[in-house]
């Protein structure tokens, strides 16, 4: 067993989501959203080079110590799979590990609004799921494809750097390939998928405007394309779409997008009532012809408006999803607080001690 191994195990036992072994302090472990050290020294810069080399391979050592960053996966058998990630700091190495369980949720146990699956039935086009990092968008994306993967004869490829969640076959075939083995980027990843014969492509980050043109070119001929963005509201992942290209081309992308688009799935994890572990609020956008038009207009400022208006198409704005978490008691006031942008959807609970009971 490798040493490393001690600390990976701990963290997967208090239901923790990611370790750091940072040079200068002791293992630390992030939980529920907070960070917890271990009970132990602080690590010099060769402990832990002891125990990140412990762990790579020869090709990755050399690659690590060429680039001064590597990502790869690490498993335990029987315990869970671990998505590392190593830099050099001015205090020597540290490795960052994301724990992956080896059971792939699914969109009922992650807590994801039913309309997620009515998304799913498209059979081409463009779905987006958004969010900051650390908030579960790898973790949504994979019961997404899970989903599918159980419900349709499909061919689903995915795209991943590195692979994640490790799909078992269900009733159609799914192929992983993993960016720096399987093949050299995202972007020539999705242009041979076009040859592939794919029903369903997961893309595992849109990077790029390269990238991003792909994806919706793939989802204009008839594709269902699954991808993620860091990006923190459903608008914004409109916008962000459309200002990574110089504004001589962003007319056409608006064209492109507008034709292209599904849905935009925005999520962010929030501690629950006890602290005991996170529940997810979720923002959905649905292109319907009029949002479709919105993109093309070049007027996504009227996008919340429109989202607002949109509830009986499955649309949500991130504020209702947290009032209701909180009237559904999941969150505490504090928590609502902290995450909401508009404070006055929470004046009605601020004097009551009971937000569920709240009028």
């Amino acid at each position: 067993m490798a040493k490393i191994d001690t600390f990976l195990k701990k963290a997967v036992e208090i239901n923790a989501s990611d370790v750091h072994l940072a040079t200068g302090n002791p293992p630390i472990a992030r939980q529920h959203g907070r960070l917890r050290r271990f009970k132990f020294d602080d690590l010099t810069a060769e402990t832990n080079k002891s125990f990140i080399f412990e762990i790579l391979s020869p090709e990755q050592r050399e690659q690590f110590e060429s680039e001064h960053e590597l990502d790869f996966c690490y498993e335990i058998e029987n315990l869970a799979r671990f998505r590392g990630n190593l830099l050099f700091q001015r205090r020597g190495m540290d490795a960052i590990f994301r724990i992956i369980p080896f059971k792939v949720p699914s969109i009922d146990e992650l807590g994801l609004p039913m309309v997620v699956k009515k998304i799913l039935e498209h059979h081409q086009g463009l779905v987006l799921v958004a969010g900051a990092a650390g908030h579960g968008k790898s973790t949504t994306l994979a019961a997404m494809v899970d989903f599918v993967n159980e419900t349709r004869s499909h061919h689903v490829i995915t795209v991943e750097d590195p692979i994640e969640f490790v799909h078992p076959i269900k009733k159609g075939i799914l192929n992983q390939r993993q960016v720096g083995r399987d093949t050299k980027s995202f972007s020539n990843a999705l242009r041979a998928a076009l040859r592939e014969d794919p029903d369903v492509i997961m893309v595992g980050e849109l990077r790029d405007p390269e990238t991003i043109s792909l994806a919706m070119t793939a989802s204009e001929t008839g594709h269902l394309v699954l991808g993620t963005m860091s990006t923190s509201t459903a608008h914004k992942t409109v916008d962000r779409i459309i200002d990574s290209y110089p504004p001589s081309e962003q007319n056409q992308i608006r064209t492109m997008l507008a034709d292209s688009l599904k849905a935009v799935i925005a999520q962010r994890l929030i501690p629950n009532v006890r602290n005991d572990g996170m529940v997810v609020a979720v923002e959905i956008l649905i292109a319907t012809v009029s949002m479709s038009n919105l993109i093309r207009d070049g007027k996504t400022f009227q996008i919340p408006g429109m989202m607002q208006t949109g509830k009986a198409e499955g649309m949500r704005l991130m504020d209702d999803s947290i009032v209701e978490l909180l009237e559904q008691r999941k969150i505490t006031l504090e928590q609502a607080m902290e995450n909401i942008v508009s404070e006055k959807r929470l004046a009605k609970f601020k004097d009551t001690k009971n937000p569920a009971t709240a009028q």
